[in-house]
């Protein structure tokens, strides 16, 4: 009878012991889950800092050519408009 009644508690222990491992893998899980999300976030707040740098440059440069188009060529400039518009204003109706 002795036996029977050390069955259940090396059962146990075992049980116990799985529980233990189990919510140290799930802690370790997590903490790889929250540094793989802070570098995600870093990661994506650099990328939206350059892409934001480059569009202001890129806007600035767009502007600093069009602003030297129209001061050195006025007359290619303003046909250069005219065709847009002209464009733009065929897009609303049928051909």
């Amino acid at each position: 009878m002795a036996q029977t009644s050390t069955k259940p508690a090396d059962f146990n222990r075992a049980l116990g012991d799985a529980r233990k491992q189990a919510v140290g893998l799930a802690g370790a899980f997590t903490d790889a889950a929250q540094d793989v999300y802070g570098q995600a976030r870093e990661s994506a707040s650099d990328v939206v800092n350059t892409a934001s740098t480059a569009a202001r440059k890129t806007a600035g440069s767009f502007e600093q050519a069009t602003r030297k188009m129209i001061e050195t060529r006025p007359y290619t400039a303003a046909a250069a408009a005219l065709g847009i518009g002209w464009l733009l204003g065929r897009l609303h109706r049928p051909l």
